[in-house]
């Protein structure tokens, strides 16, 4: 696959950190910690989002926050976003990304999960527009990086305060928005609007990124053409698929649509992954955390319900290793 990545494609840029692509990694929790994110370069992601840390727990030394908050080589660039609702505490959260070697901090506004929306915080400040551009504010005074916003298109149906907010951000010296096409009170459920993405291009002047329902090549460039955003997030769409990277990449260039993975390939890549899970967290927590990363791998092939089972039940590497290959072995034998 990474010989279709040599193609072309429009680079794309925010603020100082150039980018050689229109194609991001989505911060998504569980799923994009370090060793997926240099997974996800080497495929073709042109910058990759960690999993958002908390600026309270960044504040307070929390261990796992200053787990989530190491940057491996081969992640460049890389933007590490966070999330809070008190400027102060969020300005500070920002400068100690960044002396962590982050390249760009992003502001969460859209995440929708009731623990972090409770404490005002995530898709919480889509309800609060002067406090969400104090933070903007806050943040953009604490660092010389670039700092973008993730944001959703409202706190539901009746409240379209995207525009407003992206508005608020280029004022506060925002770099970048990112639009995820959904209400907070859809969470990921029904179908992302590309219009409300368009409102907020034709808004503002600073770079819009659009997510939501991105797949494949043709849904990326749909995205873009739809909405004039210059560059798109991949979500969902990326999990157990780091070949999504470069079918985007090659249909941007050239209107191909790339063949997918075979199973062999995706076997190989998952073990991959499984061992640079275990050389970065151990076995114990690699051996659970890769339980759903087999089951998005593994997604729609050939007995991969009871691949599943097995791999849920395996309590150790080399369990884990020995199923994986006694399936690599029947696909090679089918040809697959």
């Amino acid at each position: 696959f990474r010989s279709f990545m040599t193609a072309t494609v429009k680079p794309f840029a925010i603020g100082k950190v150039e980018l050689d692509a229109p194609v991001i990694l989505a911060p998504m929790a569980g799923v994009c910690d370090a060793p997926y994110r240099v997974i996800a370069h080497r495929y073709g992601a042109a910058l990759v989002c960690a999993e958002m840390v908390s600026s309270q727990g960044i504040r307070y030394r929390n261990q796992h926050t200053e787990e989530l908050l190491h940057i491996e080589d081969g992640e460049h660039p890389l933007s590490m976003q966070i999330f809070g609702s008190d400027p102060d505490v969020m300005a500070q959260a920002a400068a100690v990304v960044e002396e962590a070697g982050a390249d760009i901090v992003d502001i969460n506004m859209g995440c929708p999960v009731k623990k972090v929306v409770k404490n005002g915080d995530g898709s919480a400040l889509m309800k609060n527009l002067p406090l969400a551009e104090k933070v903007i504010r806050a943040v953009v005074g604490a660092v010389s990086i670039p700092v973008t916003v993730k944001m959703r298109t409202g706190w539901d149906d009746a409240s379209f305060t995207a525009p407003e907010l992206a508005k608020r951000a280029e004022a506060a010296g925002a770099a970048a928005v990112t639009v995820h096409g959904r209400t907070r009170e859809q969470f990921y459920s029904g179908k992302a609007d590309w219009q409300k993405i368009k409102a907020v291009v034709d808004a503002v002047s600073i770079p819009v990124i659009g997510n939501g329902d991105v797949v494949d090549g043709p849904s990326a460039a749909a995205l873009m053409e739809q909405t004039g955003c210059g560059a798109v997030m991949v979500g969902r769409g990326a999990q157990g698929n780091p070949w999504i990277f470069p079918q985007i990449r090659h249909y941007l260039a050239t209107g191909e649509v790339l063949p997918p993975p075979t199973a062999m390939e995706r076997y190989e890549q998952m073990l991959s992954h499984f061992e640079a899970l275990l050389a970065y967290k151990g076995e114990y927590i690699g051996v659970r955390e890769m339980r759903s990363h087999a089951s998005w791998y593994t997604h729609g092939l050939y007995g991969s319900a009871a691949l599943r089972e097995r791999i849920n039940r395996a309590g150790s590497a080399d369990e884990f290793r020995a199923i994986v290959r006694d399936m690599m072995d029947k696909a090679r034998r089918a040809g697959t």
